[in-house]
C-alpha cells in the first residue's frame, strides 16, 4: 500500500532524513516511532505530498507521490500535528466543506460525513462551533476530516499531543477501531502509544531507520537478558569494579546517584545470588535489588539514545 525507497530530504547541509526504506501493507497499523527531531514529520509530509524529497521515491497504492499527486491525495487522509480546523465553523459544516474539497461525489457527502461523525463519536457536538470544543474534541474533528473521504490510507502525526489521559485513551481506542478498515501510519515519540495501538513499528533516529519489525519481535530483540535495579546505602564510584569477575554480568550503568545502579545480566537466579552476595560481602549496604526483563522500552532507548552502559569484562 505504501512503499518508500531511498527517501532523503536535505535542509542545506543538514539531512533531515536519509535513505529511508520501508513498506506498509494494506490494513496494517504501523507506528513510526522516534524522538523529537528524528525526521518523523518530514517523512509524513513527503508521503502526503506536502513536501518534495531531495531524492528517492514514495508510492501510495502504486502511484508515485509526485508523478501522480491527485491519485495519491484521493487515497490519503492526513492529520498533521496541529489539526487543520477552522475555529469559526460548526463541526458538521466543516466536515461537509472538507468532503467537498476532497471531491467526494455530491450524492455521497452526507453519508460520508455521518460515517466520520460516528467513527469519531462527534454526533453530540456536530452542531457546535469548533472553537467552543475541548482540545480532545478538536483532535477528534481533525481525525474526522482525515476520515471523511473514506481514504485507504490514514497518516496521523502525533495525534494525542497535549491531551489529558482520558482523551488519550479515547483517541487510542479510536485508532484501534480503524484497524483493518484503513492502512494507518501513526507517527509519534510516545512509546506507550505504539504499544497500545500498533502491530508493527518502524524506529527512526537522526533521520535514519534503526529498526523495523513486529512489536513482539523487537521486544524480544535482546531475549534472555534481564536487568537488576540496585540501591546501596554507601556511594560507589565504580560499581563495575565491584562486580568484576561475576559470570553473566554484561553491563553496568549509574542511576541518579552513585548509590543507584542498573546491572544487565544473562542467566538465572544464580547470577542474582552472586551479585547480591558480592554487594553484601563488600559491606555496601544492599537496600534494594529488583529484577526485570528487558522490554521494548529498553530496545527503543538503546536504539535512539544509545546504550549508556559500561561493558563489563567477565
Amino acid at each position: 500500500m505504501i512503499e518508500v525507497r531511498d527517501l532523503t530530504k536535505d535542509y542545506g547541509p543538514r539531512k533531515a532524513i536519509q535513505q529511508l526504506n520501508f513498506t506498509v501493507n494494506k490494513g496494517e497499523v504501523v507506528g513510526f516511532l522516534g524522538p523529537n527531531g528524528a525526521g518523523k514529520s518530514t517523512t509524513m509530509k513527503i508521503i502526503t505530498g506536502f513536501m518534495a524529497p531531495s531524492s528517492g521515491t514514495a508510492k501510495v497504492a502504486g502511484f508515485d507521490v509526485f508523478e501522480s499527486p491527485l491519485e495519491v491525495k484521493k487515497r490519503i487522509g492526513y492529520l498533521p500535528e496541529t489539526p487543520p480546523v477552522y475555529m469559526d465553523m460548526y463541526v458538521r459544516d466543516y466536515l461537509v466543506y472538507v468532503a467537498e474539497l476532497k471531491q467526494v461525489p455530491r450524492e455521497n457527502i452526507q453519508k460520508q460525513v455521518e460515517n466520520a461523525l460516528e467513527k469519531t463519536n462527534l454526533g453530540s457536538v456536530q452542531n457546535r462551533l469548533i472553537q467552543n470544543l475541548s482540545k480532545g474534541y478538536r483532535q477528534r474533528v481533525g481525525i474526522a476530516q482525515a476520515l471523511v473521504s473514506n481514504p485507504e490510507v490514514l497518516i496521523l502525526d502525533e495525534p494525542t499531543v497535549g491531551l489529558d489521559p482520558k482523551q488519550v485513551a479515547e483517541i487510542r481506542e479510536l485508532i484501534k477501531q480503524l484497524r483493518g478498515h484503513h492502512t494507518v501510519i501513526l507517527s509519534t515519540h510516545i512509546l506507550s502509544e505504539v504499544q497500545a495501538t500498533c502491530e508493527r513499528v518502524i524506529i527512526i533516529n537522526q533521520g535514519q531507520i534503526v529498526a523495523q519489525d513486529r512489536i513482539e519481535n523487537l521486544a524480544n530483540q535482546e531475549r534472555g537478558q534481564s536487568r537488576l535495579t540496585i540501591r546501596l546505602r554507601k556511594e560507589v564510584e565504580d560499581f563495575k569494579k565491584v562486580l568484576n569477575g561475576i559470570e553473566g554480568v554484561v553491563a553496568v550503568s549509574a542511576g541518579n546517584s552513585h548509590r543507584d545502579w542498573e546491572v544487565g545480566f544473562r542467566g538465572d537466579d544464580a547470577v542474582v545470588d552472586a551479585i547480591s552476595a558480592r554487594v553484601v560481602n563488600e559491606g555496601l549496604g544492599l537496600l534494594e535489588l529488583s529484577p526485570r526483563k528487558v522490554d521494548l522500552e529498553d530496545v527503543f532507548l538503546k536504539l535512539t539514545y544509545g546504550a549508556e552502559q559500561t561493558e563489563v569484562q567477565s
